[in-house]
């Protein structure tokens, strides 16, 4: 039985949920608590009494602390990757690499607890100056998403531990696993009690609890568009600042002049690795009129050839959808394709050895964009192939979505390669590489309705995590 962490302890509740194997719904991987309103409450009121001994700290214990869990995820990461592939059903190579990112964030973030800056100015009055500083935003709240179970809470919980804040945390209710063991961690390399607290359960409890609670300063959420939209009113109410990044339905340009294999690889790599359960993967593939042929042949082949099955093999290369409901809406947009005029090459559900939620890689051939299988987010293994006559036309249906995440184009050309990244109008442009996969190390978000707030990772992170104060002094 996985308890909550709250105030420096390890609570039950009255209920717990079963953690399942999506490639092999026999394997219950765990028993973990569901809190409740009251739990957060507590954890909230926790979160407050400790912030001012949190912040009297210093920048330089922050930082230790998070070294010091960089080095245990580091030293654990076969471990905490396994658990990972269990529990949310991406491939053991994908799992390992991103238990290692969630360490390289906090050691990043180790370092910027000792960068944090500010201004000095002078003042248009005589005998005055003026400094800028950054403080702490306060309690943070911070829900965070299944597809990546320890990479977004970890780059969520490091800058606002890095920059003096505490924190109320809810993972995803289908993958607690390893926010619990996470958790873990921090409690055991000292944090003081109330500093970090983790209050699992369901959104529609714990993350209303979240949202609403009077002691919470500041929510940083990543999920789908309907809960941020609801999240950003409702905070709005508080008058908490928040931080949303919810969808995508992110296009990749293939143009006449590009290297059609690198195309290929960009196109199977952001569509379909991460079983295509990426906020950033590539949805809608737009390929210029005279490599369209060349380029669906390949990419069918390629895409027909994808091992599919359980993520601890060694041959898969795609895990099983992460639950029973997001495969039946996976299957369910195969059918709605095919029904809107699409010519449909995969998406069956599959068999494997065990019973699981495996899917066969789409691609929806001769799509166009109208299509409510081109502009709605499917977050499944599926994308549509639309044709353009030109440059021109590929970027006009680009940027025709009601989101703005990450946009990629495969070219030869650096006049076009250049002129796509002045005016995709996405957070986040790629040229010649998948629209999935970033560094840590530099500002993640986007525009419309994929994002709201400031953004995420990178020193950017300090714009949300921290509050702005202008003091001035008469020296006389």
């Amino acid at each position: 039985m996985k308890k909550n962490l709250v105030a420096g302890e390890w609570i039950s509740a009255a209920d717990f949920s079963e953690n399942l194997n999506p490639s092999d719904i026999s394997d219950i991987i765990g028993q973990y608590a569901r809190g409740s309103a009251n739990d957060v409450d507590t954890a909230a009121r926790a979160a407050r009494a400790a912030l001012p001994a949190w912040i009297a700290k210093g920048p330089q214990a922050r930082s230790d602390l998070l070294e010091a869990v960089a080095k245990t995820l580091m030293a654990r990461a076969d471990e905490i990757g396994t658990l990972l592939a269990r529990e949310e059903g991406k491939t053991l190579a994908e799992a390992k690499g991103e238990t290692l990112r969630a360490a390289q964030i906090f050691r990043f973030f180790a370092g910027e607890a000792v960068r944090v800056g500010g201004d000095a100015l002078l003042s248009v009055r005589p005998g005055v100056s003026v400094e800028v500083i950054r403080e702490p935003v306060g309690v943070v709240g911070i829900i965070t998403p299944w597809n990546f179970p320890i990479a977004i809470p970890a780059w969520k919980i490091a800058p606002a531990l890095a920059y003096g804040n505490t924190v109320v945390m809810k993972p995803a209710d289908l993958v607690p696993g390893c926010a619990h063991v996470l958790a873990e961690i921090l409690h055991a390399s000292g944090l003081p009690p109330g500093v970090f607290n983790l209050v699992m359960g369901r959104g529609s409890v714990v993350g209303d609890a979240i949202v609403t609670h009077p002691e919470i300063d500041a929510i940083s959420f990543t999920g789908s568009v309907p809960v941020g939209r609801a999240l950003a009113v409702s905070a709005a109410q508080g008058m908490k600042k928040i931080q949303l990044e919810m969808g995508g339905k992110n296009p990749m340009v293939v143009l006449n002049d590009a290297d059609l294999g690198c195309a290929v690889d960009a196109c199977i790599n952001g569509a379909f690795f991460s079983t295509g359960q990426r906020c950033t993967a590539s949805s809608r593939l737009i390929v210029e009129d005279g490599i369209h042929d060349a380029f669906v042949e390949q990419l069918v082949a390629r895409m027909q050839a994808l091992r599919v099955g359980n993520p601890l093999d060694a041959a898969t290369q795609i895990g099983p959808v992460v639950s029973a409901s997001q495969l039946q809406g996976n299957l369910a947009y195969t059918k709605l394709a095919r029904d809107e005029g699409a010519e449909v090459v995969g998406g069956e559900r599959l068999n494997g050895e065990t019973e699981g939620y495996f899917q066969r890689p789409a691609v929806f051939l001769n799509a166009t964009n109208e299509m409510r299988s081109s502009r709605e987010e499917i977050f499944g293994p599926c994308a549509s192939v639309i044709r353009a006559a030109d440059f021109d036309e590929a970027l006009a249906l680009a940027n025709d979505t009601e989101f703005g995440l990450s946009a990629g184009i495969c070219t030869a050309s650096l006049k076009s390669a250049r002129a796509f990244r002045r005016h995709a109008a996405a957070g986040m442009v790629m040229v010649n590489l998948p629209t999935a996969g970033v560094d840590y190390h530099v500002p993640f978000g986007g525009r419309k309705g994929s994002s709201y707030g400031s953004r995420e990772q990178g020193r950017y992170a300090a714009e949300f995590y921290t509050t702005v104060k202008t003091a001035y002094e008469f020296a006389g």
